[in-house]
């Protein structure tokens, strides 16, 4: 069985974070303390020998994955492949507007007006399934859609030929894939109704077939 040690990472400081809006499939630039935390972030992971480096295409994904790969001293790879499957949640109608609003027009007809409610009392996953539900043109993707399209992120890492057992991989991700990650795999070990920090640090295990959770820092 092969095994690969997967090196996660929020992506650093983006406008919309500061102005509390939902992202997903938008793009918004990295701010100077994003760009200062992935450099940072870097500075971490300098002596770790990545074989691959793999984002999402937003770039704030790809930002952060340049600054870290500039900073790190013992890796040949300088560049990412990126692709579509390590993309955020996509919000759909939602996408910009602001995150409180766009939860509460997704929970409150069941009685639950955060995310954070809804989370508490079902899951991230139901989460995706209400926002679906509230969009006007149901294109945000629900919870199902969701995994179909990140699992084909792990499967594209799988299948690099180039990849062995004991490899360390980047992978810079989002925030709500972090948690979504830490529902599906973490075993119920994790507060999920806090989102991880730009920057964090999140080790995975990648097997053939499952994804195992080695640590996870908010």
């Amino acid at each position: 069985m092969t095994k690969l040690n997967l090196y996660v990472v929020r992506h650093g400081q983006t406008y919309f974070n500061i102005y509390n809006k939902l992202q997903g499939w938008s793009n918004s630039p990295l701010t100077q303390k994003g760009i200062d935390g992935a450099v940072a972030t870097g500075k971490r992971l300098a002596n770790v020998h990545f074989e691959a480096a793999y984002c999402s295409d937003t770039t704030r994904a790809m930002d952060t994955a340049k600054l870290i790969l500039k900073e790190n001293q013992a890796s040949e790879v300088k560049e990412p492949q990126t692709a579509m499957f390590f993309r955020e949640e996509f919000y759909g109608y939602y996408e910009g507007n602001d995150m409180a609003q766009a939860w509460y027009l997704a929970g409150a007809p069941h009685g639950l007006p955060t995310f954070k409610d809804i989370v508490t009392k079902y899951s991230i996953g139901k989460a995706k399934d209400y926002l679906k539900e509230a969009d006007p043109f149901h294109q945000a993707e629900n919870n199902a859609e969701y995994w179909v399209r990140v699992d084909q992120g792990f499967d594209l890492i799988r299948r690099n030929p180039d990849l062995k057992d004991g490899d360390n991989v980047l992978l810079i991700s989002h925030g709500n894939t972090l948690l979504s990650l830490m529902e599906r795999y973490g075993g119920g070990k994790y507060d999920l109704t806090v989102r991880p920090a730009n920057g964090s640090l999140t080790n995975l295990m990648l097997t053939d077939n499952d994804v195992v959770v080695e640590s996870y820092n908010k």
